[in-house]
């Protein structure tokens, strides 16, 4: 279970929509302003008391491998950075959620490089659908995985107080294939007393707004609080309205409070309060549960420049009023943050090698496959298993089902959910269950496979960068704050 929960207060309606964005932001300022004010762990060590760790017990056990180690000795490393609407912790008066339960509905990896001198920011929007492999709920009973869900509902399942980041950690590592190494979780509370401690952050209006008791002028302005809140977690009203254009007005005022942060210089008087605001208000892995392995954590990324930091958001279509990820492009993405390569394709300097497959292959991935095509489209499960021996499946076979078969099945031989897991982020919608005539993991392809336009071919196994749709809107950190205001 949750440690440090509070009593769970009682249910109510669910706080609007704009009332529930804006707490990846918080998460991505607490860990990149620590990152950027590495100024000796003595400074942190009276912080302790106001961290609280999330139970690791949640997180899956058949997981990515760890990545290896690059020329310079250094290891790449990926944080989850989440944020949460919870009641708790005077969070009501916010803004947060009033049903008693923690939700996230923006979510960051951010990604950084073996040389410790880069790092990308990945947003997933709330909406997407992906799978949601087995959670462990309070009871210590673990769910089955599910397809086709909103990625935020992850953070909801077992409905604790605080959220569920064990299950959207695990999420995430299904989803990318990648390791991820720590899971930080920010409230409003936090992220407003953040953005007060730095006395305010500035932003570019694209357009005077005067909505949803919003008023703001156009042009550069100076915002904290309450105020900043509103700014990042708004979307009528600014730019082109969309959901995906507050994200990227997320990331652009993350930005913003980096460089403020490091303006003002890496001194006590400085840094102190803003230290202070900031683990009041996180959760976090054991990993960095103490204010010195914060630090520690913290100093590792220090030479990290503004103009090294990047931006991005998933490829992603709508589907419905939900979001789907686009294939091969989200492919290639995954692929280049695993081989710890930068967006143009490039490594950073550090990496001596491309490993193969094989070598950063999960373990999930050495399992058998068989791939049946019940679509009745010719060529259909040869393309699948292509796809699937590019991601460094090693063992894939192809067959063929009699009967025309609507829906995409995944089953699993017993003790290969989580495998069944990660094979299902290729197949959208498939319905995976246990299969005890299985001797490993079964994938009858579908008509919905068939006539699904993200079925595609993977990329190649060494990819030279993303799609140039990504590359042209990926935001570095030193970007002008007036630059790109159609996302508002």
């Amino acid at each position: 279970m949750m440690t440090d929960v509070k009593r769970r207060p009682p249910r109510g309606a669910r706080a609007p929509r704009r009332a529930r964005l804006a707490r990846a932001a918080g998460a991505t300022a607490a860990v990149l302003v620590l990152a950027t004010a590495g100024a000796g762990a003595w400074f942190y060590r009276h912080l302790d008391s106001n961290i609280s760790i999330f139970d690791p017990g949640g997180i899956a056990t058949s997981r990515p491998p760890a990545a290896p180690p690059v020329a310079g000795g250094g290891r790449p490393v990926n944080v989850l950075l989440l944020g949460s609407d919870t009641r708790e912790n005077g969070n009501s008066s916010l803004g947060g959620g009033e049903e008693g339960v923690g939700h996230s509905d923006t979510a960051i990896l951010l990604h950084v490089y073996g040389d410790h001198r880069h790092a990308v920011g990945v947003s997933i929007p709330r909406d997407t659908l992906v799978t949601i492999p087995a959670c462990r709920l309070p009871s210590g009973k673990w769910t089955s995985p599910h397809t086709g869900q909103m990625f935020n509902s992850a953070f909801t399942i077992g409905e604790y107080p605080q959220g569920n980041p064990a299950c959207t950690q695990n999420t995430v590592e299904a989803l990318t294939g990648l390791r991820v190494d720590h899971t930080i979780v920010v409230d409003f509370k936090g992220f407003a007393a953040m953005t007060d401690a730095v006395h305010g952050v500035d932003v570019c209006v694209p357009n005077d707004v005067d909505s949803y008791g919003i008023k703001l002028a156009k042009g550069r302005q100076t915002l904290s609080g309450q105020q900043a809140l509103d700014y990042v977690r708004a979307r009528h009203g600014f730019g082109d309205g969309s959901d995906i254009g507050r994200v990227k007005r997320q990331q652009a005022f993350l930005s913003s409070l980096i460089k403020k942060v490091q303006g003002q210089g890496f001194n006590p008087t400085t840094l102190l309060p803003l230290a202070d605001a900031a683990t009041k208000s996180l959760t976090v892995d054991p990993g960095l549960g103490t204010a010195l392995k914060l630090a520690d954590f913290a100093q590792s990324l220090q030479n990290i420049k503004l103009g090294d930091i990047s931006f991005v958001t998933v490829p992603w279509r709508y589907a419905g009023e939900r979001v789907a990820l686009v294939h091969p492009d989200v492919d290639s993405l995954w692929d280049l943050l695993r081989r710890d390569r930068t967006l143009d394709g490039q490594s950073t300097g550090q990496v001596t090698t491309s490993p193969t497959p094989s070598a950063t292959a999960s373990p999930a991935t050495a399992v058998p496959v068989l791939v049946v095509n019940g679509s009745r489209s010719g060529g259909l499960a040869k393309q699948a298993a292509e796809t699937l021996r590019a991601k460094g499946y090693e063992d894939v076979t192809v067959g063929t089902d009699t009967a025309s078969r609507r829906t995409t099945v995944i089953g699993y031989a017993s003790g290969l959910q989580a495998a069944a897991a990660q094979l299902a982020q290729y197949f959208p919608g498939a319905d995976v269950r246990a299969d005890a005539n299985s001797d490993g993991v079964t994938i009858t392809l579908g008509r919905d496979y068939a006539s699904d336009e993200s079925s595609t071919p993977a990329p190649t196994a060494l990819p030279t960068g993303v799609p140039t749709a990504i590359a042209e809107n990926t935001r570095k950190a030193d970007t002008d704050l007036c630059s790109n205001l159609t996302f508002g």
